[in-house]
């Protein structure tokens, strides 16, 4: 689970309050026309912080500390894709921190969000750029960037909408680029504020992905190869997606129950909550 749809203090009254707000909410995300849903994803989001005001997005406070050790657990991983001739795109980037560090070692760093209300008040490096999106395109130059990378994001569209901008992704990036995606996993969730009372994400996590569904997505819209990271303690090993689609074989024939807890548990968690990398 994410840690904005954690318990927190809150009372069963609020999560359920929680709960029924944004599975409604959700809904209309999920039967809404592609033109619709351009406007709606701000929109509703808007509407659940102001009904929901217990959210733990507007209650929880990060620490500089937080936000630090939050970039640089993210940092560990990326440095090693990262040069000083690299042009770096983050999707979903929230309040820039992690693009702002990429900056200090990138020739050039875009930011792709559907508001720049958050980074209002940052001074932001001269070779940082936040670009507004209506939450598909990519409104950058064909095979500009290098790298890609988003974090969280991919759960929170709809199906159709994903696709689309993993296919926009494919287009910004040069030959050889890569697109770096961390996703909560679908046998271990769901991992929205559904957990608590579903078995299946019917909040705002639109689509909970297993990593055999996204490596298909991947090769589907372009990607030659696709691999996957798995990390313990900042050490990560790269390997081919063949060994976790057995992994996910081997735990969707489990009930849901006995799933989620193998699915929690070493090694099943790291093969599962694997980071997922596209080359083009």
């Amino acid at each position: 689970m994410t840690p904005q749809q954690s318990a927190g203090d809150r009372t069963a009254q609020q999560l359920r309050e929680h709960y029924e707000i944004e599975k409604q909410l959700a809904a209309k995300l999920r039967i809404a026309s592609r033109q619709e849903r351009r406007h709606l994803y701000a929109a509703v989001y808007d509407e659940l912080y102001q009904r929901v005001p217990h959210h733990p997005q507007l209650t929880r406070k990060s620490s500089p500390h937080e936000t630090v050790a939050a970039v640089s657990w993210q940092m560990r991983f990326l440095r090693r894709f990262l040069d000083s001739d690299t042009t770096f795109l983050e999707i979903g980037p929230g309040d820039c921190a992690l693009s702002f560090e990429v900056a200090k070692l990138a020739r050039k760093v875009y930011a792709v969000d559907v508001s720049e209300e958050i980074t209002r008040r940052s001074l932001p490096p001269d070779n940082f750029q936040l670009i507004l999106s209506d939450g598909c395109s990519i409104p950058l130059p064909r095979e500009s960037v290098d790298v890609c990378y988003s974090n969280q994001l991919v759960e929170h569209l709809h199906p159709d909408d994903a696709l689309e901008q993993v296919r926009n992704i494919v287009q910004v990036l040069a030959p050889g680029g890569i697109y770096i995606c961390i996703t909560p996993s679908r046998l271990t969730g769901p991992h929205d504020i559904s957990r608590y009372f579903d078995t299946v994400a019917t909040g705002f996590h639109l689509r909970e992905y297993t990593r055999t569904e996204l490596s298909d997505l991947f090769k589907a819209v372009g990607f030659s190869r696709v691999s996957a990271y798995v990390g313990v303690k900042g050490r990560y090993l790269r390997l081919p997606v063949l060994p976790i689609t057995w992994c996910e074989k081997l735990l969707s024939a489990l009930p849901g129950t006995m799933r989620r807890a193998i699915g929690d548990r070493l090694p099943f968690r790291l093969l599962l909550e694997s980071r997922l990398v596209g080359i083009k």
